[in-house]
């Protein structure tokens, strides 16, 4: 489900309203993108049962910094949905009777967006993340011109000359 999540065309965002811990924690780092409720708490606690949070040590650790990777893993500690958000496991902490509505307007912006443009854009930015500086620019530089010729990328041009709003193709 997690590699899943990655390659589907569509961002995914996490909701988070509770409790996060081992797999749930993975899956908020999985995701694209993640709201949360102030009073969330996030964890890998699986050492504290004698269990190294394996699986979850990919996503996690793809996300936050290593150290703080490190210290979720081997402590098992929670984590506040503040510490959360400053770590970048998540992107924002609101409070907990709006999380649902915030997620919602996240989606939604998103929504607006030409979803060509965000296909693509996902697809890129996961491709590159794990290649070297000048293959990572290779591709990125191949999307982008991709990303121009399409016809969602002309419309996003003349819109922004033009000084209108864009009619996205696929919208």
């Amino acid at each position: 489900m997690m590699q899943k999540i990655v390659t589907l065309p569509q961002p995914v965002i996490a909701q988070v309203q509770g409790i996060a811990t081992a797999a749930g924690c993975q899956l908020v780092a999985t995701c694209d993108l993640a709201v949360a409720g102030e009073s969330s708490i996030f964890a890998t606690n699986g050492i504290v049962n004698g269990l190294y949070c394996a699986t979850p040590s990919v996503a996690v650790s793809r996300v936050v910094p290593k150290k703080v990777a490190m210290e979720m893993l081997l402590t098992g500690d929670f984590i506040s949905s503040e510490k959360a958000e400053k770590i970048g496991l998540i992107n924002k902490v609101t409070p907990d009777k709006n999380v649902a509505e915030e997620t919602r307007l996240l989606a939604q912006k998103i929504a607006e967006k030409s979803q060509f443009a965000i296909r693509l854009g996902k697809a890129s930015f996961n491709e590159q993340s794990g290649k070297p500086l000048t293959e990572a620019y290779a591709q990125t530089s191949a999307d982008l011109v991709c990303n121009l010729l399409a016809p969602d990328g002309q419309e996003g041009l003349n819109a922004f000359s033009e000084k209108r709003q864009p009619k996205w193709e696929d919208a």
